[in-house]
């Protein structure tokens, strides 16, 4: 789960870790209201949407020559025209894809007279099985970049869990970020701050891009991304309280409150498989015969009929779909008990397009002849390839 900039900012700060003064706002004249409280100045505009990129994105209303989604101020009657141009409008940026996202939430900090920039994220390496800290001279820029051209100047620093953030860690960040004296000192305690936060929270990525220097040498986050890990989330419900749902796909939401793994893709084939690599199997062989997935649905090892229906209503619900291509190995649940759902599922979502249910596993035999005899169209498939040249087929002749 992802969170805006202003919500992971004040998740650090519970940590001590130090962030410009802002206000969160939803309407031009809360806008104002929090500028007003800042100290001015100046005054930072930032619209708050789940993507990176907000500075040098374009707004799609605006034109070609509107600035983007990260604005300086210089007074209030500035910030109230920048909010009025932001919100409501559609920023498209390098993450969002040419469709944009919408700008509901804005963010109203206080400026910084920065003297340097830095970056420091935080992920979990999964090859190591250890927590990777992520440091660069290189503030302020794009990292995939530096990475590539100057990947001298990125340093990781490794963190064993069962250990935990030690002394030598702190001076390992502070080395890579080449500080010295008493900014040496804060960039220690603010590494172990973060560890501190990101373990205790359960962050699956913590993000600062730029982590600032000040001209009166203060270390401040000036702006952060962070995502938790779900399967965590039962333990943190003042995080989960933060989830904003306009910003991810509906169809995306819906799923998720059947405990379906479901992610929309650009194809016409709707796929529902139990299993991740199964799924994943099952998109492959669809491209292999030449055409497209419309998406990534796992519905899980212990399938059920109101799980089987949600993930119909789900692929239904996408209009790019023009077939669908059911792939279950019948492990944990019987192939009959899955046939029964599937075809009680297609007669309540009263089925349109065609449908290819290949089953393996225990009482295979059972649940085909279930499908056999539903008296709906289900094209019954031997194996994973014989289903995916039978909806290809399907879908062309539909066509």
């Amino acid at each position: 789960m992802n969170i805006h900039e202003y919500q992971a900012k004040e998740l650090l700060a519970k940590f001590g870790i130090g962030i410009p003064a802002g206000y969160p706002a939803l309407t031009v004249e809360e806008a104002v209201a929090g500028a007003k409280q800042l100290p001015g100045p100046l005054y930072v505009v930032k619209a708050q949407i789940h993507a990176g990129g907000r500075g040098k994105g374009k707004f799609k209303e605006l034109g070609p020559d509107a600035k983007g989604g990260v604005r300086l101020a210089k007074s209030i009657e500035e910030v109230e025209a920048n909010a009025k141009e932001m919100l409501g409008n559609t920023l498209v940026t390098v993450q969002t894809g040419e469709a944009g996202k919408q700008v509901n939430r804005l963010y109203i900090t206080d400026g910084v007279d920065i003297a340097s920039e830095y970056y420091l994220s935080m992920l979990v390496d999964r090859k190591t099985g250890r927590v990777a800290m992520i440091v660069s001279t290189e503030g302020g820029m794009d990292i995939e970049t530096v990475a590539h051209e100057t990947p001298e100047k990125i340093t990781t620093i490794t963190i064993d869990p069962a250990q935990g953030f030690m002394p030598h860690h702190g001076r390992a960040v502070a080395f890579a970020l080449q500080l010295k004296g008493d900014l040496n000192k804060q960039a220690q305690k603010l590494a172990k701050q973060l560890y501190d936060a990101f373990m205790a929270l359960d962050c699956a990525m913590l993000e600062i891009n730029p982590l600032v220097e000040t001209e009166d040498g203060k270390l401040l986050v000036l702006d952060t991304k962070m995502s938790f890990d779900s399967n965590a989330l039962y333990r943190h419900p003042d995080v989960e309280a933060m989830r904003d749902e306009t910003e991810e796909d509906p169809m995306e939401v819906e799923a998720s409150k059947y405990d379906l793994a479901y992610i929309k893709l650009d194809g016409d084939i709707g796929c529902m498989v139990n299993g991740a690599g199964l799924a994943m199997a099952t998109m492959d062989i669809i491209k292999l015969n030449g055409a497209f997935p419309a998406n990534f649905l796992d519905v899980g090892g212990g399938a059920n009929k109101e799980k089987v229906t949600a993930a119909f209503k789900i692929i239904l619900s996408d209009p790019a779909v023009k077939g669908i291509l059911v792939n279950i190995f019948g492990g944990i649940m019987r192939c009959d008990t899955i046939a029964e759902g599937i075809v009680a599922a297609a007669k309540e979502v009263d089925l349109s397009v065609p449908l290819v249910v290949r089953l393996e596993g225990t009482n295979v035999q059972q649940g085909k002849d279930i499908l056999n005899n539903s008296g709906l169209p289900i094209v019954s498939a031997n194996d994973l390839g014989d289903a995916a040249k039978k909806i290809v087929a399907e879908v062309k002749q539909a066509a």
